[in-house]
């Protein structure tokens, strides 16, 4: 039996030996990985280059940055006690990331460098304005080791002034800003995963190219059993059945062939980190600025997530300006199950309790222990009012973003951003002279090797243009345009700009006359569509033939060579104040078959519509003869009406205003074509010259108004130095007494300059005087209405009381800027006497008599 427990013994600590030397190689292994991690390339973009943060100059910061206050060493004290009994109590966590040193090496509690700012830009006042700034504005940097956080944290002021950081640096600048706009935010300091920590968006559908979620329909109305039954659906269903059939089996065989194609490349490769790489991003509360659920914001990207997010895979801790927080919930599934209550202390462990609840406490030998090193018996008293304690304010400046600064937004004033299938780039405003800000290019392989599509924004442009859009494929490009284009241009679709080739311009239809809203141009034919008109047309179409040689003929037009209108058809909607059979729905003038063919809208109750087909005789008209009508010339069918065919007269009166028309027609054909050629030729011009427009009141990129205001600016200091050198003459008056001579004598001098300065003196006890009797005025006014209120308080209505405090608060006011007056005379009086003094003293008329007195 001895012998069995021997063995026993033996293989017991076999297993263990072979259990550590288990646990010593995933340790090693961990650890191979770790320096692996710290040599990993990150996909920063490779334009951008490394920069040195060991450079940074520190020599004008603020004492705050160098130094910590009382207040904050004994924070720091605080943390420190905090983290050694977390660090007892949950021995399998990693150490929290509470005090890193800040840019001047010196220890600084996270919570304290939040600085909530509240930037003067409306675009700043709501939280995606904020995340996109942040994300545009500064370039990221990767963490030094990708598991572990970072050793120092440096204030959002240099992180601004420098435009890069980790995602530490830049959640703490979102946080700040966000904070200050009014919501509930905090930093992260969690898990993510690879592509969210390494800013990798290659398998990431580009949200620019997202579809609009489809609004769903609301449900069908309860059906009528009084309802008009609809014509019974005469299509063969099994037919439409087969049909569906094939299309989604080629559908979902196309659809099988792109997964295998894009399944190895889309996969992303197994990360041996996974649910190690350390992230920090923000997180925004319900609740305040009528945020309806609390989300997740990235800082790299900008865009919110929801928390239940699988790419967010753990929270240790968050923080604001206020308070740090431990999430003591378990994160094996994530973030997803995790509560966001801050207020309960079982899921989320406080570091500075408002309340006097004691925190945990070490064990007994550990108590005992600290307490032989530093103090004895007033341990407890002093943890009692550690709960108690308030944050100190942040040591960071003021953070301030210059105009200049908000507005060129991108770091090295161009950023990439790289999608599944695309690629973005951003541009600071002016920074390309044809004002393009933003372009995406849209690849068909994920390679992106070759191009599919090219959409490019601008800004600031004379000729509107706000986007283009280039279908390589088909080699259509679309420009689209603001409004307030010279020609009303919307939309313009074109090959190239060369005139009569296929080409679709939408216009803004409410800034022309005409109402044209559309014109579609192809080699021969011509469509304009039409909204809004008197005469109810809505589509009028033109067909061209080929041009014949060119002829010139004496007296006749230069436009002799132009394409030859072959027909033009114009489409009306209907007219409610005319019959139908009396209201023309179409007509086609058939040009080179001299034939005017009239169709009209339906009757109720009738599937044909009334016609009139007209046959002009040419050679009459040709030669300029009047028309002469005969039966022959006009065919009329009337739907439904067994009368007699109208009178002759009629039809000629008719056919003579279609044959005005026709005449008005051509004209406005010609008209069209001419608008087009002038269209594209400013199209062009436009193009080759291209102008950015520059508001006024931007003084360094308007030329114009920069020369304005320097030629202002100088006229005035040229009236202000003029009004220097005509200075007044304090002693002309005094001067007249004693007839202006030449020479005075000692006592006239004396005189002189006693008067002038006894002058001066009651001049200013004057002006003192008037201000005292204008304070003690409104002093007397104020009394008198304090006292009407209290006689007449009660019986006053709100809106009275309103006005009342009022008007009571403006002479509050007079009466403080009247103060601040009469008592900076006051101290200025004596000064202004003997600079007055001074000045007679060294005056040339009166030097020779007591100069040197």
């Amino acid at each position: 039996g001895g012998r069995m427990e021997v063995l026993e013994e033996k293989e017991e600590e076999e297993q263990g030996e072979e259990e550590e030397l288990k646990a010593l190689e995933i340790s090693d292994n961990l650890q191979d990985v770790e320096t692996n991690v710290s040599i990993e390339q990150v996909c920063v973009p490779s334009d951008v280059p490394d920069f040195d943060w060991s450079s940074v100059d520190t020599s004008q910061l603020p004492s705050s940055y160098k130094t910590n206050s009382l207040k904050e060493k004994k924070l720091l004290h605080i943390a420190d006690h905090f983290l050694q009994q977390y660090a007892h109590l949950c021995p399998d966590r990693k150490p929290l990331f509470l005090h890193p040193v800040n840019e001047c090496g010196v220890e600084k509690f996270v919570s304290t460098t939040v600085r909530p700012t509240l930037l003067p830009y409306a675009e700043l006042y709501h939280w995606d304005g904020c995340a996109s700034f942040v994300s545009d504005y500064l370039t990221m940097e990767p963490l030094e080791s990708s598991i572990t956080p970072p050793s120092s944290l440096y204030s959002p002021t240099t992180i601004l002034k420098y435009q890069r950081g980790n995602c530490f640096d830049f959640s703490v600048l979102l946080c700040s800003m966000l904070i200050g706009a009014g919501y509930d935010a905090y930093c992260v300091h969690g898990y993510a995963t690879r592509e969210i920590c390494t800013l990798d968006e290659t398998l990431k559908l580009c949200p620019l190219l997202r579809k609009p979620q489809e609004v769903p329909k609301e449900g069908m109305k309860k059906s009528n059993k009084y309802r008009v039954k609809p014509p019974p659906d005469l299509q063969s269903k099994f037919e439409l059945q087969q049909e569906a059939k094939k299309e989604a089996e080629t559908e979902a065989a196309q659809k099988k062939e792109e997964r295998e194609e894009e399944k190895e490349v889309e996969k992303p490769e197994h990360d041996p980190l996974h649910g190690l790489r350390v992230h920090a991003w923000v997180l925004v509360l319900s609740g305040k600025k009528e945020v309806p659920e609390t989300f997740f914001i990235n800082p790299f990207t900008g865009n919110s997530h929801s928390t239940m997010d699988e790419r967010f895979l753990g929270i240790e801790s968050v923080w604001n300006h206020r308070n740090y927080w431990v999430n003591m919930q378990d994160c094996w599934n994530g973030c997803k199950d995790l509560i966001f209550d801050l207020g309960d202390t079982i899921r989320w462990e406080i570091m500075l309790s408002g309340s006097n609840k004691p925190l945990q406490l070490l064990s007994d030998a550990e108590e005992e222990k600290e307490l032989s090193d530093k103090e004895t018996d007033g341990t407890r008293e002093k943890e009692e009012e550690d709960m108690s304690f308030d944050m100190p304010p942040s040591w960071v400046a003021p953070i301030q973003i210059y105009p200049r600064e908000f507005e060129t937004r991108c770091s090295e004033d161009r950023k990439v951003i790289l999608y599944k299938k695309a690629k973005l780039e951003k541009w600071a405003p002016y920074l390309n002279g044809n004002g393009l800000v933003k372009r995406l290019t849209v690849y068909a392989d994920l390679d992106c090797t070759e191009v599919v599509e090219v959409r490019e924004w601008f800004k600031n442009r004379e000729d509107m243009l706000d986007m283009r859009e280039v279908n390589k494929q088909s080699q259509l490009t679309t420009d689209y345009f603001s409004p307030g284009h010279l020609l009303s241009l919307k939309a313009h679709t074109y090959m190239s700009l060369e005139p009569e080739t296929e080409y679709t311009m939408e216009f803004y239809n409410e800034a022309r006359v005409d109402g044209l809203q559309k014109r579609v141009e192809t080699a021969d034919e011509m469509m304009e569509y039409f909204v809004g008109r008197d005469d109810f047309l809505h589509v009028r179409y033109m067909e061209f033939g080929k041009r014949g040689k060119k002829i010139h003929l004496a007296g006749t037009r230069t436009d002799i060579n132009s394409r030859p209108i072959v027909q033009i058809k114009e489409c009306f909607h209907r007219n409610p104040e005319k019959p139908a059979d009396e209201d023309v729905a179409e007509r086609i003038f058939l040009i080179t078959e001299d034939m005017i063919q009239l169709t009209y809208h339906l009757k109720d109750k009738y599937i044909t519509a009334s016609r009139k087909d007209f046959f002009k005789a040419a050679e009459g008209d040709r030669k300029g003869n009047e028309i002469v009508m005969t039966p022959e010339m006009c065919i009329t069918y009337q739907a439904g009406s067994s009368e007699k065919d109208e009178k002759l007269v009629h039809l000629y009166k008719l056919l003579q205003e279609l044959t005005a028309e026709e005449r008005q027609l051509k004209q406005q054909v010609r008209q069209s074509e001419a608008e087009v050629l002038k269209i594209l030729k400013i199209r062009e011009n436009e193009e080759t010259n291209v102008k950015l427009s520059v508001s006024i009141y931007n003084i360094e990129r308007n030329e114009k108004r920069r020369q304005q205001y320097e030629a202002m600016k100088n006229a005035t200091e040229d009236e202000l130095w003029g009004q220097g050198e005509q200075d007044l003459d304090y002693l002309a008056p005094f001067l007249i007494r004693v007839g202006h001579r030449e020479k005075m004598t000692k006592g006239q001098a004396l005189r002189v300059r006693d008067d002038c300065l006894t002058d001066f003196k009651h001049r200013l006890i004057n002006k003192a005087n008037i201000i005292q009797a204008h304070l003690e005025k409104a002093a007397e006014e104020l009394q008198k209405k304090d006292q009407w209120f209290q006689k007449n308080q009660n019986r006053l209505s709100a809106e009275e009381e309103d006005d009342f405090l009022t008007r009571r608060s403006e002479t509050m006011f007079r009466i403080q800027i009247l103060a601040l007056r009469l008592n900076r005379e006051k101290q200025m009086a004596p000064q202004k006497y003997l600079a007055l003094e001074e000045k007679l003293r060294r005056d040339p008329r009166l030097a020779e008599h007591f100069g040197h007195a």
